[in-house]
């Protein structure tokens, strides 16, 4: 005869009734402490934590160039030419509530064409006719710096570190008669020259909040490269407004100037750039 067993249940002891006590303290204790750490800080309304901006820049801008040939060096005369619509592409990239990354890119296409006559010297030979100097110029500029800013509240200061690249194509040809030592030439010469570089950048900048939708910015920012078959300096400054009728999406209207004064250093044909913009750009922005 099998021998049966009585089914039994052990009974709890005081420690293992403990046991999930002491695991829901530490929970709480856990919980507690994490609520206590501080928090990481929201940004200045002054910034954001992603934006990008597309728009244009409508310049006035004022253009000379020059080059040295066999026969003398050539300069157009200083002239402002009529207004002309640039494409303007911004970001910016916010890290760590202080510190971010913002870019750049603007492209400068134009044509230009310009009449001369009159007297002159070259090499000291007095001459005179009419000459029409026909060219064409583009620029493109992109530049990218890592930020600082400094400041707490509605109004922040920033300082960017970065690098700038700049690529010049100029084409331009000469046709005139001129008039030199008793006797009439008649003739024409074309050139162009394409390069580019990448030089250091500094940036500086101020942005106020006067709410959340409507805030204020004032920026420069300086690009300088010494040596090098393409040197010279890219200034620019602007002050601008920022208005957002949606939360994520906005327009922003900024007032600017820039200078971009460029040398070709060639042994054969050197030549020298001086543009310079002003006028108002505008912009829509979404901001995340």
């Amino acid at each position: 005869m099998r021998n049966h067993v009585p089914y039994s249940r052990s009974v709890p002891t005081a420690a293992s009734l403990r046991r999930p006590a002491h695991k829901l303290s530490l929970l709480a204790a856990l919980l507690a402490s994490t609520a206590a750490l501080p928090a990481l800080a929201d940004p200045s309304p002054a910034l954001d934590r992603v934006s990008i901006s597309a728009g244009a820049f409508h310049a006035q801008p004022r253009f000379k160039a020059g080059a040295d040939t066999p026969y003398g060096r050539i300069e157009t005369p200083e002239r402002t030419n009529s207004s002309v619509t640039i494409p303007r592409i911004r970001a910016e990239v916010l890290f760590w509530d202080t510190q971010g990354i913002s870019f750049d890119y603007y492209r400068y296409d134009r044509s230009y064409v310009q009449n001369v006559s009159g007297n002159s010297t070259i090499d000291g030979q007095p001459v005179s006719g009419n000459a029409t100097f026909d060219s064409n110029l583009k620029i493109d500029l992109a530049r990218l710096a890592y930020k600082w800013w400094m400041g707490s509240g509605n109004s922040v200061f920033g300082l960017g570190l970065g690098a700038a690249y700049y690529r010049a194509d100029l084409s331009g040809t000469i046709r005139g008669t001129v008039t030199a030592g008793g006797q009439t030439y008649s003739d024409g010469a074309s050139d162009r020259y394409t390069d580019d570089a990448v030089a250091p950048l500094i940036e500086l900048g101020w942005r106020h909040a006067f709410s959340p939708d409507v805030r204020m910015y004032i920026e420069a920012s300086g690009v300088k490269k010494n040596g090098g078959r393409l040197e010279g300096h890219i200034y620019n400054g602007n002050i601008g407004i920022e208005w957002f009728p949606w939360k994520n999406v906005g327009l922003v209207a900024d007032y600017g100037v820039s200078r971009v004064k460029l040398e070709r250093n060639s042994s054969n044909t050197p030549a020298d750039l001086d543009i310079r913009f002003r006028g108002p750009s505008l912009f829509v922005k979404a901001r995340f």
